[in-house]
């Protein structure tokens, strides 16, 4: 079954449903309905494939990479972008701007072993750490 668009494919104007079919009793409906509101109707068919693969590994990264064959970061940008197409944006404060000292500082850690990779790549990537 195809998934219903939500703007009109000639003139991009928003659809309204006037009929509603049940292949179970056969009964049709014809009037002005309200699509029911669907947050994931923007995400593609891989996009929904990811984020269900997501849910199923209960948020782990490292289960998904073993599933998926992909690599943290890809994976990391894949949410990013499923969040972003949902209406979620980093808050401004979440973000760190960091010099090349920083950065260096970060990999030196890491280096050492004072941080996990995860940790050093969400530093690099300017997120807060807790703890």
């Amino acid at each position: 079954m195809n998934k219903l668009p939500g703007q009109c494919p000639i003139c991009h104007g928003d659809l309204e449903v006037t009929r509603v079919y049940c292949a179970h009793c056969d009964t049709t409906m014809e009037g002005h309905f309200a699509p029911s509101a669907n947050p994931f109707g923007v995400l593609s068919k891989d996009q929904m494939f990811f984020l269900m693969t997501f849910i199923r590994c209960e948020g782990r990264f490292n289960r998904m990479e073993e599933e998926l064959n992909l690599s943290y970061p890809t994976l990391r940008n894949r949410l990013q972008e499923i969040l972003r197409l949902l209406g979620f944006e980093p808050k401004v404060d979440e973000i760190q701007k960091l010099s090349s000292e920083d950065r260096m500082n970060i990999l030196d850690s890491l280096a050492k072993g004072e941080i996990s990779a995860e940790d050093a790549q969400l530093q690099l990537a300017g997120k807060k750490i807790d703890g």
